[in-house]
C-alpha cells in the first residue's frame, strides 16, 4: 500500500476554518505537512470578517504534534492570493501543494439574479482560484514540482436550481485546471479537479441532517489528501466524491456524425447519432478533439 505522507512538504489550503476545508487541513497536518490554514472567517454568504475559525484550526493542527500558521486574506484578490503565498514562503520556506476550497454562497433563481450576486460568486471562487494559483504555480515551476487540487461542484457539471452564478463560477475552474495541467505537465505539476458533495454549514439547507450524516465531509477527504500528495499521479481529470464514493467524471465525446453538406433537416434526422455517445474518448487538449475530427471525417469518406 503507498504511503501518502506530507513530511518537508507545505500545503495551502483556503476556506480552511470550517467545513471541508477544515477536514482537509487537519488530515494534511495529521500526514506531516506545514499547513497554511487560510480563512476571511465570514458568513456563508462572504459577509464579514474574523480570524477564529482559521486560529481555532491551526490550534489543532498544533495540538495533534503538527505544524500550521493561519492567514486570513480573502482569496478575491490579487493581493489576497500573493499574500496567502507569500505566508508560506515566509512562514515554511515554499510551497507544495494547493487546496483552493474557498466560496460562498449567493443563491437566486436566475430570473431575480443580480449583478452583484454574480460578480460576487465569480471573484470567490473562480478569480479566488486563480489569485493563489497563479503565485502558487509560479514557486511550483522553479522547484519542478507541485500538486493543486480545484474545488468545482456537480451543481457546475450537472446543474442545480438558482445557482446559475455558481455553477458557472465552477464550470470555469474545470476549465482553468484544465489549461494549467497542460502548462504544468512539464514541471511534475499535477492539477486536477474535485467535485464534492458532504453536508456542511453551506448545504445544510439543501439536505435534511438525517441524509447529511451519510454525507461527512471526512469521506470527501482521503481524494484530497491523495491529490494533493506526491504519490499522486493522475492529472487533468475530475472526480465526483461523496458519501464514501470516489469516481471520475468525464467530458467526453465520440466520432458522431459526419456530413458536411448537412442541413438543419439533416441535424434533425440523425440528433439520436449525434447525441449517443458509443465508444466515448477524454480528449485532454483541443489537439485532441482535432484528432477525433479529423479520423471521423477520413472514415466517412
Amino acid at each position: 500500500m503507498s504511503q501518502v505522507s506530507f513530511e518537508n512538504r507545505t500545503v495551502i489550503v483556503t476556506g480552511a476554518g470550517n467545513g471541508l476545508g477544515k477536514a482537509y487541513a487537519l488530515d494534511l497536518g495529521s500526514r506531516g505537512a506545514k499547513v497554511v490554514v487560510n480563512d476571511l472567517g465570514g458568513a456563508v454568504d462572504g459577509s464579514g470578517s474574523g480570524s477564529t475559525p482559521a486560529d481555532e484550526v491551526v490550534n489543532e493542527i498544533i495540538a495533534n504534534g503538527g505544524e500550521a500558521v493561519a492567514n486570513y486574506d480573502s482569496v478575491a484578490t490579487k493581493e489576497g492570493g500573493e499574500s496567502i503565498v507569500q505566508t508560506a514562503i515566509d512562514n515554511f520556506g515554499s510551497v507544495d501543494a494547493v487546496v483552493n476550497n474557498a466560496g460562498i454562497l449567493r443563491d437566486k433563481s436566475f430570473a431575480n439574479m443580480s449583478e452583484e450576486e454574480l460578480s460576487l460568486i465569480l471573484d470567490v471562487h473562480l478569480k479566488g482560484t486563480f489569485f493563489v494559483s497563479q503565485p502558487a504555480f509560479k514557486v511550483m515551476k522553479e522547484n519542478a514540482y507541485g500538486r493543486i487540487v480545484n474545488v468545482a461542484s456537480p451543481s457546475g457539471l450537472f446543474g442545480n436550481f438558482g445557482q446559475s452564478n455558481y455553477g458557472a463560477a465552477k464550470m470555469g475552474i474545470v476549465g482553468l485546471t484544465n489549461v494549467l495541467a497542460i502548462e504544468g505537465a512539464k514541471y511534475n505539476i499535477k492539477v486536477n479537479v474535485i467535485a464534492p458533495t458532504a453536508y456542511t454549514r453551506m448545504t445544510e439547507a439543501l439536505l435534511p441532517e438525517d441524509v447529511g450524516k451519510l454525507f461527512s465531509a471526512d469521506l470527501v477527504t482521503p481524494m484530497v489528501s491523495y491529490l494533493a500528495s506526491e504519490v499522486c499521479e493522475p492529472s487533468h481529470e475530475i472526480f465526483g466524491v461523496a458519501a464514501g464514493r470516489f469516481a471520475r467524471i468525464g467530458i467526453i465525446t465520440h466520432k458522431g456524425y459526419v456530413n458536411t453538406s448537412a442541413s438543419a433537416e439533416d441535424i434533425a434526422d440523425n440528433i439520436e447519432e449525434i447525441r449517443n455517445i458509443e465508444n466515448g474518448t477524454y480528449p485532454l487538449s483541443n489537439e485532441d478533439e482535432l484528432m477525433i475530427i479529423q479520423q471521423a471525417i477520413q472514415g466517412n469518406q
